[in-house]
């Protein structure tokens, strides 16, 4: 007869048991010291580079509608051709979800147009043209007198604004999305009659933040 050494069920069953506790615990300790390696990694990459955001400049803007009707709207009609410029000597640029509008004394003149997204190599640039139309555009009561006091003046001042987000690349890798806004301030002239077309033809930098 043989010596049973379990002294209970409950010591056999303790004894045979694998503790899934332990193990859990061991691979989950792997698994985050692996992506940790990674985000460091990553990290290190990006230190290393140091992406310069892009640069941004006006290089044509023609207003040929710019006609309040009565002291509440507006109509406009402008053509614009920005040039975008990615400094980066080993970081691409991938452009998503591009906005772009006028804004004058503080408020819009035309309503937001779309530019397609694009991606920029490495010290590339890309010229971006868009129309944007502002049709009885709603403005508020002070845009008459901002606008009749410019005119006498004979300069219009006028914002030009990309909203969108960006992506850098290095490598095969790609970051997450960033929202950036590229603002455009630039003096067009009324002409001598004070009435459009206005034409800008002349590189302005422009401002942008990320």
């Amino acid at each position: 007869m043989s010596i049973i050494h379990e002294v209970s069920p409950k010591h056999c069953a303790n004894k045979k048991a694998i503790n899934f506790p332990k193990l859990n615990g061991k691979f989950f300790y792997y698994l985050s010291t692996f992506f940790l390696a990674i985000l460091s990694l990553i990290f290190l990459v990006w230190l290393i580079l140091h992406p310069t955001k892009p640069q941004f400049s006006l290089q044509n803007a023609e207003i040929n509608v710019f006609n309040l009707l009565g002291p509440y709207l507006l109509n406009s009609s402008i053509v614009v051709t920005l040039q975008s410029n990615n400094p980066n000597k080993k970081v691409g640029i991938y452009y998503d979800q591009l906005l772009l509008y006028a804004s004058y004394g503080g408020q819009r003149i035309t309503t937001e147009t779309s530019i397609p997204p694009f991606y920029e190599e490495h010290e590339e640039k890309n010229l971006l043209s868009a129309s944007l139309v502002g049709n009885l555009q709603p403005v508020d009561p002070s845009f008459a007198y901002e606008f009749y006091n410019d005119q006498r003046t004979g300069s219009l001042v006028v914002n030009f604004k990309v909203m969108g987000r960006l992506r850098w690349k290095v490598g095969t890798w790609v970051s997450g999305s960033y929202r950036f806004l590229v603002n455009c301030v630039t003096s067009m002239p009324f002409g001598p009659t004070g009435s459009p077309p206005f034409s800008l033809k002349q590189g302005t930098q422009c401002s942008t933040s990320i």
